[in-house]
C-alpha cells in the first residue's frame, strides 16, 4: 500500500457521497414538480423523474489509471493496487407517478387530475442524511489517516 493510498480512497468515498448528495437534493427539490424538459430544452408535460444513484468499486492503478472492478481481467486485478469507490451510473427511479385530482392546476389532463412524481420528502431526508453521515466518515478516515502520517513523520524525524 502506498503512502498517498489512503487518502485515495477517502476521497473517492468523499466524490461519490457528494454526487448522492446533489442528486437527493434534486429529487426534493423536484418533489412537486408536473413538468419538465427534455434534453433540447423543450418543456414536455411529464412530472420529474426521481434519480437514484449506483456505486461500484474502482482500483487505481500505478500510473493513476482507474478501472471498474467488473471490467477488469484477472491480470488487471493483480495489477491494480488501490480499492476506492465511484459512481457507476444514475438511474431513473421506475416507481408510477402519483395523481391527484386538482381539475384548476395548468397540468391537469382531461380528467382534471395531475401527475406527480413519486417522492417522499422523508425518505430523500434519510437519505441525505445517510449520505452526509457517509461523507463525514470519508472526512475522519483522511483525517486520521494525515494524523498518522504526521506522526510517522515526528518519529522518523526525532
Amino acid at each position: 500500500m502506498g503512502f498517498f493510498d489512503g487518502y485515495n480512497i477517502a476521497t473517492s468515498g468523499m466524490s461519490a457521497q457528494r454526487q448522492r448528495i446533489n442528486i437527493v437534493s434534486a429529487n426534493i427539490a423536484n418533489a412537486q414538480t408536473t413538468h419538465t424538459f427534455d434534453k433540447n430544452g423543450n418543456l414536455i408535460t411529464a412530472p420529474y423523474k426521481k434519480q437514484n444513484v449506483r456505486f461500484e468499486e474502482v482500483l487505481l492503478g500505478k500510473q493513476g489509471q482507474s478501472t471498474s472492478i467488473n471490467n477488469a481481467s484477472e491480470e488487471e486485478l493483480n495489477s491494480f493496487s488501490l480499492r476506492g469507490v465511484g459512481v457507476k451510473d444514475i438511474i431513473p427511479s421506475k416507481d408510477p407517478t402519483v395523481l391527484k385530482y386538482e381539475p384548476n392546476h395548468p397540468d391537469a389532463n382531461k380528467n382534471g387530475y395531475v401527475e406527480y412524481p413519486n417522492i417522499n420528502p422523508v425518505i430523500e431526508m434519510v437519505d441525505l442524511i445517510e449520505a452526509m453521515r457517509s461523507y463525514e466518515a470519508n472526512v475522519s478516515a483522511f483525517k486520521t489517516q494525515k494524523d498518522l502520517d504526521t506522526k510517522t513523520l515526528e518519529i522518523l524525524k526525532g
